[in-house]
């Protein structure tokens, strides 16, 4: 009996981005993909506003707007051997346990460019990179609710929106902001109906897949993706309007009843892409050493 495929591809796309995700608050561009290419205009100067102006005609500027074309990034795992599969396709239970190590594998791999596409390449005006300053932990200083504030000023000063500001919180820098003050830190970790409680203006995540930065030329550089990890993890901010991220084809491949294992063999692809859209309204937080 040969496996029904939407049975198996319903339950990777099912759930995908769960609703305490920090992908989900992410601009959803879906609709703009097409055989797994997306194209967007990088939009030019905002144009100036004028405050009781006096002066006619008002100035004409044109705005050169960049159409950008992205392939959506191919995530694929690694293919596992099923046995039985025309029983498994009848118990949700066990065709749960199969497509659940599919669909974290995949859900991880997503998860972690996405942080590294969103986490900036090095500090600028739009794209803040605040330090730590808290007390030593071996040879790192600790996150601060102090640290969180500063970047909180940075992007005011760039002027970023104050409404769908989000942070994401390496583990170690939960462990920070725990021992800095308990009470405070699970209140703003407190997510009800998929939107965390606000600290400085951002609404706070955690995620176990992120970025680190290197020292060059004396400033701090991001780790290229897959790159060599370094002691200087970070948390990374952005503005919701300022990133997006595209879905494309879930494919399913499979082996029917191979006569060497005497089981049927699947495997998954994914489609997707995370990007700022414009190159601001993302920042970061870096571990430092002391």
């Amino acid at each position: 009996m040969a496996l029904n495929k939407e049975v198996w591809l319903n339950q990777i796309r099912e759930g995908f981005y769960p609703n305490d995700s920090f992908l989900q608050k992410l601009t959803n561009y879906d609709a703009f993909v097409e055989n797994d290419k997306i194209h967007i205009a990088s939009a030019g100067i905002d144009p100036k506003v004028l405050i009781n102006n006096t002066t006619y005609p008002i100035a004409v500027v044109g705005r050169d707007d960049e159409d950008c074309e992205f392939e959506l990034d191919k995530f694929e795992t690694e293919n596992t051997i099923v046995r039985r599969p025309d029983a498994i396709e009848y118990s949700y239970d066990k065709l749960e346990s199969v497509i659940r190590q599919h669909r974290s594998t995949l859900r991880k791999a997503v998860t972690m460019k996405a942080t590294h596409a969103i986490a900036p390449q090095t500090d600028s005006a739009d794209t803040p990179l605040v330090t730590t300053s808290g007390a030593l932990a071996g040879t790192r200083k600790r996150l601060t609710f102090a640290d969180i504030l500063a970047l909180k000023e940075r992007f005011d000063d760039a002027d970023i929106p104050q409404d769908r500001r989000y942070l994401v919180l390496h583990p170690k820098h939960v462990s920070d902001l725990l021992l800095e003050d308990l009470k405070i830190f699970k209140d703003i970790t407190n997510i009800k109906d998929g939107e965390p409680l606000k600290f400085a203006g951002f609404g706070c995540f955690s995620c176990s897949t992120m970025p680190t930065y290197k020292t060059a030329d004396g400033k701090l550089v991001k780790v290229e993706y897959g790159g060599d990890a370094t002691n200087a993890f970070a948390s990374v901010a952005f503005y919701a309007d300022e990133v997006f991220k595209a879905d494309g084809e879930v494919y399913m491949y499979a082996t029917y009843d191979d006569p060497k294992e005497r089981a049927t063999i699947v495997g998954f692809d994914k489609r997707s892409i995370v990007l700022p859209i414009r190159g601001k309204g993302i920042g970061a937080i870096v571990s430092t050493e002391g």
